[in-house]
């Protein structure tokens, strides 16, 4: 899916950090609310999104914000990715 977001227009990129137990959270970072759209109703994401609820998540939870500034220190996030745009 990764390969595919980088592919839609809008995409400007993602985050992703994990613990030992498998819990983790995923962001994206989008142009604005019609690219998060577009990629919320794509058919390949959909598709992972139903597989995702059937069988590898006990639970999601998908939240659509404005990011108004960040704050960061040098280096790279915990997960090991650049930090998102901001």
């Amino acid at each position: 899916m990764v390969e595919l977001a980088q592919a839609q227009p809008g995409f400007l990129g993602m985050e992703s950090v994990r613990d030992t137990d498998g819990l983790g959270i995923t962001l994206s970072y989008w142009t604005d609310e019609a690219a998060v759209a577009a990629w919320g109703a794509h058919p390949e994401h959909r598709q992972a999104q139903r597989l995702g609820q059937a069988h590898w998540y006990r639970w999601h939870d998908t939240r659509v914000m404005r990011l108004l500034s960040t704050r960061s220190g040098p280096g790279v996030t915990p997960g090991g990715s650049r930090p998102g745009p901001g």
